[in-house]
C-alpha cells in the first residue's frame, strides 16, 4: 500500500483501505517531533506590533552576501559572499578571514560559495567547513583556523565531493547539529521538474539533507543510524537553509517550490519529503510514486501570489521580542515578505506577517542570544527591531 503523509495526517492512495484513512493519524507509522513552546499568553499578538530593520554593521555592505555566521566561541560575527569571501566583523569594521575566489566557480547565481560552519568544538579543534561550486561539483572542505588572517587555502582539504548535472539547484546550506554531526542540504541538480529524478533516488546525494560525522581524523563517518551512508533525509528540491531550534532539537527546512508551492518542513531522520512526486502537497509527478513508499507532506506551504522563492530561518528563542518566542521566522526571495510561523505541537496555529520589504532575503542569521538578522543579497545585513 502506497501511503502519502501530508500536514501530519495520512492519505491513502492506492491499495486497500485501512486504519491510515484520510484525517486519521498513525501512531505506529508516524510519530511526531518534540513541540515548540509557544509565546506567553500576557504578550502582545505578533499582529498588534510594528516591526522595522535596522542595519546591524554602520556602513559596512558586502558582494551578494549569503550567510551570517557567529563565531562559536567569542561570538563574533562573519558575513559570507557568494563570489567567495568570508568576512569577520569586529569592532564595526570587516576584515578578511578567507578568500577562495580563485577556488569557487559562481558563473550561475545558484552557484558560488553557499555555506561555512565553524566546528563547534573550535578552540581545540581550530576547524571550520565550506561548501562551494567548482566546475559542475560541489565540494564540502575542512580548513584549520590560523592567527594569521587572511586564512592560506592551501590548508583545504576536500571531504566530499559530488557532481552536479545543472548549474542551478545547489542547495548549500552548513549547519552542526545538537548531535555534533555536519548536517548539509543539496538541491536536486537543477534544471526544472527534476528530469533525473536525482531527490528520490537514494544512489546519489541529490536533494537531501546529508549528515556526517566529521569529530575523527577521517575526513568523516556516516553515522550508523543514517537512511543510508550520508543521507539523512531525502526528496527535496532547493533547500534554502535549515536550522535546529535551539529548545526542541527540530530540523526545520526551507524547500524552494517549482512552479506554484514553497514549502516548510519538519525534517526527521529516514524520511521522504517528496519532491518532485509532490510539490507541497500538491501533484507534480504522481505516476511516479513508488509502492510501499510514505511521502511526508510540508507543516506549511504558500503559493506563488505570496512569494517565489523561500528562504528558510529560525525559531524564535531570543529576548527582545516575547510575542514572537517559539515562532519560526523565515521570508521570502522575491517578495522580500518576512512571516512568523507559530506552531503547537507541531501543528499550524497562524501564519503571521510580520512586515514587507524590498530586500532580497538571502538568509537569516541568528546569534547567541537568539537574536535574529536578515541578510540582503544587495549587500547589507540588518537586525529586527520594533
Amino acid at each position: 500500500m502506497l501511503s502519502i503523509l501530508l500536514a501530519g495526517f495520512f492519505l491513502v492512495s492506492c491499495g486497500q483501505s485501512s486504519e491510515n484513512e484520510v484525517g486519521h493519524s498513525s501512531s505506529e507509522e508516524h510519530s511526531e517531533p518534540a513541540s515548540s513552546s509557544q509565546a506567553p499568553s500576557s504578550v502582545d499578538a505578533p499582529d498588534s506590533v510594528t516591526y522595522s530593520l535596522q542595519s546591524t554593521f554602520e556602513d559596512i555592505t558586502f558582494e551578494e552576501p549569503l550567510a551570517l555566521v557567529f563565531h562559536p566561541e567569542d561570538h563574533t560575527p562573519y558575513v559570507v559572499e557568494r563570489t567567495g569571501r568570508i568576512y569577520r566583523i569586529e569592532n564595526q569594521e570587516k576584515e578578511l578571514f578567507i578568500d577562495l575566489s580563485t577556488l569557487v566557480q559562481a558563473d550561475g547565481q545558484e552557484q558560488g560559495l553557499l555555506g561555512f560552519a565553524f566546528d563547534p568544538n573550535f578552540a581545540t579543534s581550530q576547524r571550520f567547513y565550506v561548501n562551494y561550486t567548482e566546475e559542475n561539483q560541489t565540494h564540502i572542505s575542512r580548513f584549520l583556523g590560523e592567527e594569521e588572517l587572511p586564512i592560506n587555502i592551501e590548508t583545504e582539504e576536500i571531504i566530499l565531493s559530488f557532481d552536479q548535472p545543472y548549474s542551478n539547484h545547489n542547495g548549500g546550506h552548513l549547519a552542526f547539529g545538537p548531535d555534533d554531526y555536519l548536517y548539509i542540504a543539496t538541491g536536486d541538480g537543477g534544471s526544472a521538474g527534476d528530469p533525473m529524478y536525482n531527490a528520490q533516488r537514494t544512489d546519489n546525494l541529490l536533494g537531501k539533507i546529508l549528515r556526517i560525522d566529521v569529530s575523527s581524523e577521517e575526513a568523516y563517518l556516516n553515522p550508523e543510524d543514517n537512511r543510508k551512508d550520508e543521507i539523512f533525509a531525502y526528496g527535496f528540491r532547493n533547500p534554502w537553509r535549515f536550522s535546529f531550534d535551539n529548545e526542541t532539537g527540530n530540523l526545520w527546512v526551507a524547500d524552494v517550490g517549482q512552479d506554484s508551492r514553497e514549502e516548510i518542513n519538519i525534517v526527521e531522520n529516514g524520511r521522504n519529503y517528496g519532491w518532485n512526486i509532490f510539490e507541497g502537497t500538491q501533484d507534480y509527478d504522481s505516476e511516479m510514486m513508488m509502492d510501499g513508499t510514505t511521502y511526508y507532506g510540508p507543516i506549511w506551504e504558500y503559493d506563488h501570489t505570496q512569494g517565489q522563492s523561500i528562504t528558510g530561518g529560525y525559531v524564535y528563542r531570543g529576548e527582545q521580542f516575547p510575542e514572537l518566542y517559539g515562532m519560526y521566522l523565515y521570508g521570502d526571495f522575491v517578495s522580500g515578505t518576512i512571516w512568523a510561523l507559530e506552531t503547537e505541537d507541531n501543528q499550524v496555529v497562524e501564519n503571521h506577517e510580520l512586515l514587507q520589504t524590498d530586500l532580497r532575503i538571502a538568509s537569516f542569521g541568528e546569534d547567541p542570544a537568539g537574536e535574529i538578522y536578515v541578510v540582503d543579497f544587495s549587500g547589507v545585513v540588518y537586525s529586527l527591531s520594533r
